[in-house]
């Protein structure tokens, strides 16, 4: 199971208290000053993106070193480092102590490799030049409604990274490391242990699954992707202690699903793809669903008035990238009427994802 987690309203507590603190900053400052620190996130992420490229932070891991020093591990240049080593002191990544060296904070501590919660890969492919293109045409897509990857590169994003071999492996690395938290959240959230046969639908190399087995040990597993994404899932299988119960079958979502079991998960699929789609996938689901089974979707759920939820900027996100979208409550469960299930619960988790629970209708 991994590490236990704070309790869900310790975090809410917590993203509450910081939200406040950063409206009271913004009503306080001059709104020219407070704009201005808004419009410099890029420059952080940047700042970001260099730091993670050179290993910044993982020549600290030993504990506080001079500017120096690690510009001579990493072969840059010592004064530039020193610069981009205030700029992440600045953002709170660094911290620089009396003596003049660096140590990490718990935010620098994630941009290391080698943590369990590194987000380093995730750093990599928010920064990457090609995300700059897409992000830079944000008004496209704003304008038109249409992803902006699809202008930029005369194709759909997923077709795309079938031609770029460097941007994949980027972006397949980032999905890695934003998955590792949302699936130990997905066992800690929910209890998956009643289950007989379980179907993870677009469910890549396993991992959800692979956890979901091991919460349920009587229960059996299928992974159901597309036959080049599925290759690697025996591994995961192998060594989650679970390839005797969890088997591979490949297809389409939008064609059909295996059909049978009692519980069908999805992770970050659904807001992949604009309502038609979507409802496209779940009616299939609902074709296949046994009639006491459980659909249980693990996406971000927008609350009903815009807050500081991160999940609104990964709105944007779908909105450049894909025609998916990032949905409400109400919106979920219109969705899934449409589709034939009921919404029957929405468990937020400590992650900026909730498990979406629905049976058939």
């Amino acid at each position: 199971m991994g590490r236990t987690l704070p309790p869900v309203a310790v975090i809410r507590a917590v993203d509450r208290v910081r939200a406040t603190l950063a409206q009271w900053h913004r009503r306080t400052a001059p709104g020219n000053v407070a704009l201005l620190e808004l419009a410099t996130g890029a420059w952080t992420t940047q700042v970001l993106y260099v730091a993670a490229k050179l290993g910044i932070a993982d020549e600290l891991a030993g504990g506080p070193r001079h500017f120096a020093d690690v510009a001579k591990a990493v072969g840059a240049h010592p004064d530039a480092v020193h610069r981009l080593m205030r700029a992440l002191t600045s953002r709170g990544a660094l911290r620089e102590r009396r003596d003049g060296r660096f140590a990490l904070t718990a935010v620098g501590q994630a941009l290391r490799a080698d943590t369990p919660a590194s987000m380093r890969d995730m750093v990599l492919f928010i920064g990457h030049p090609a995300r700059w293109a897409d992000w830079g045409s944000l008004d496209y897509s704003v304008r038109t409604g249409e992803p902006a990857a699809d202008m930029l590169r005369g194709m759909p994003f997923f077709d795309y990274l079938d031609t770029d071999p460097e941007f994949a492996e980027v972006f397949n690395n980032a999905m890695t490391a934003a998955s590792g938290l949302s699936n130990e959240v997905a066992l800690q959230a929910y209890d998956f242990s009643g289950c007989r046969l379980a179907v993870d639908v677009g469910g890549g190399h396993g991992a959800v699954l692979a956890n979901i087995l091991q919460s349920a040990p009587q229960a059996r597993g299928v992974l159901f992707d597309l036959p080049a994404v599925v290759d690697g899932a025996g591994r995961v299988f192998d060594a989650a202690g679970v390839a005797g119960r969890a088997s591979v079958e490949s297809g389409s979502f939008l064609d059909s699903v295996p059909a049978g079991a009692d519980l069908y998960v999805m992770k970050n699929v659904i807001h992949d793809w604009d309502d038609e789609h979507s409802l496209t996938i779940l009616r299939n689901i609902r074709t296949g669903i046994d009639a006491d089974g459980r659909l249980v979707l693990l996406e971000m759920v927008l609350p009903e008035r815009a807050t500081s939820f991160i999940g609104h900027m990964l709105d944007l996100e779908m909105l450049l990238m894909l025609h998916g979208r990032e949905r409400t409550r109400s919106e979920y469960s219109e969705l899934l009427r449409q589709a034939g299930f009921r919404l029957t619960k929405v468990i937020p988790t400590v992650s900026p994802l909730s498990v979406i629970e629905a049976v058939p209708a």
